[in-house]
């Protein structure tokens, strides 16, 4: 009969735990069977999972460590484990694995229970929880912070796409974002991001930033917004809104490019992912004149975007090539994908307009950022309630991961 005993310690966390109770296992030659350490606010839980050899006994074991836990300030518990549980436990590790990241401004207790609810529902055990985000003073709670928690689950749902939907369902009735996500290999195996530019990497449509100049910004506006809700085909909209153009000065697009508002944590975001060696992209139904301003903002490697006509130092109302539209998109996205010699399994995609849905829904990841209601319903994975610097997040970077702009 083997002896597997489950040895738990918690107290102040300092140096030295660890060690000194591995000391004294090996001293009785015991296996590690698993191991798990957190410390939340300076307060350590060890756990440890042996098998105490035959030649020992776990009674002197347990002696020397409940000793050395006293020492130390330590509480210790001991449970015995039978055979039978221990195989239950090794069989469990077949089973999927998915990561839950749950999104807010502020994390609350309401969050949790809802989403755990959520998890326990599907027959989901959460083996690990960590936070991901920084600590916050608590003379900044309320202020426009970041939080967000990653939840670690494993098991075999009855219905996926019931526990997608719940899970967006819960998203907004709490204003949080839930992500859910296979924790395979590809999750933290990324190696390029494509980024659509109007009301994506900036917060504004430039389309309508250059309507306003000539003078027809409402109606332009409005074809627009029916376009990114999907209420009209993106090429005919574009066509419509281009025409509208017409005799517009080339001297505007300086004065727009020099204004357009960054996202909320794109700098972040792009500054970090070059940092990780990621490729990133720039693929839009807008200009790449002011993609290429973005890009050298930015440091973008590519751009793909419509070419403006201008003649006599003016806009003709027209674009030089065929229209980057959805399916240009996701052609694209392929493309740069072959080009780096990776899986689309390994491509990121962010978008908020209907005509983002093609390339969203063919990369490994694909994120509605702040997105029109058809987007955020059909893209994977979707992102309201923060900026894009969530996104690192998503592929499991903690902030103490990540450098800030600030400190460039």
């Amino acid at each position: 009969m083997k002896e597997i005993l489950l040895i738990s310690l918690s107290g102040e966390d300092k140096p030295g735990v660890t060690s000194a109770i591995a000391r004294i296992l090996a001293q009785y030659q015991a296996t590690i069977l698993d191991i798990g350490q957190a410390v939340i606010h300076d307060h350590l839980n060890l756990g440890i999972l042996v098998e105490i050899p035959p030649a020992a006994e776990s009674s002197p074991v347990i002696k020397d460590i409940l000793l050395r836990a006293h020492e130390m300030g330590m509480q210790v518990k001991f449970q015995p484990i039978g055979e039978d549980s221990y195989t239950h436990w090794v069989h469990q590790q077949g089973k999927p694995r998915y990561i839950i990241t749950l999104l807010a401004r502020q994390v609350s207790a309401e969050h949790i229970a809802a989403v755990t609810t959520v998890v326990s529902g599907h027959e989901l055990n959460i083996d690990n929880i960590t936070r991901l985000s920084g600590r916050i003073p608590l003379d900044a709670l309320d202020e426009q912070t970041k939080a967000s928690v990653e939840l670690s689950a494993r098991g075999r749902p009855a219905d996926l796409t019931k526990l997608r939907a719940d899970f967006m369902e819960l998203a907004s009735s709490l204003d949080v974002d839930i992500a859910f996500q296979e924790d395979n290999m590809f999750r933290r195996n990324r190696r390029l991001v494509c980024f659509d530019m109007d009301s994506t990497l900036i917060e504004a449509e430039v389309i309508d930033e250059l309507a306003k100049e000539a003078g027809v910004g409402e109606k332009v506006s409005q074809i627009t917004e029916a376009a990114m809700a999907g209420e009209l085909d993106f090429k005919q909209s574009f066509t419509e809104r281009m025409a509208l153009l017409n005799g517009l000065d080339e001297s505007v697009l300086e004065t727009i490019a020099a204004r357009l508002p960054l996202s909320e944590g794109a700098e972040k975001l792009v500054h970090n992912l070059k940092k990780l060696g990621y490729k990133t992209a720039i693929l839009s139904g807008g200009f790449d004149y002011f993609g290429r301003y973005l890009q050298q903002r930015l440091g973008i490697d590519y751009v793909y975007a419509n070419h403006l006509d201008i003649a006599d130092g003016k806009v003709t109302g027209k674009v030089v090539g065929d229209i980057v539209d959805g399916e240009r998109k996701a052609i694209l996205l392929r493309e740069l994908a072959a080009k780096e010699n990776i899986s689309l399994e390994q491509v990121i995609a962010v978008g908020d307009g209907a005509n983002d849905l093609p390339m969203l829904s063919i990369a490994g990841l694909g994120i509605a950022f702040r997105a029109k209601p058809l987007v955020k319903a059909s893209a994977k994975q979707s992102i309201s309630q923060l900026g894009l610097d969530a996104i690192l997040y998503l592929i499991g970077f903690r902030d103490r991961d990540t450098v800030s702009t600030q400190s460039q």
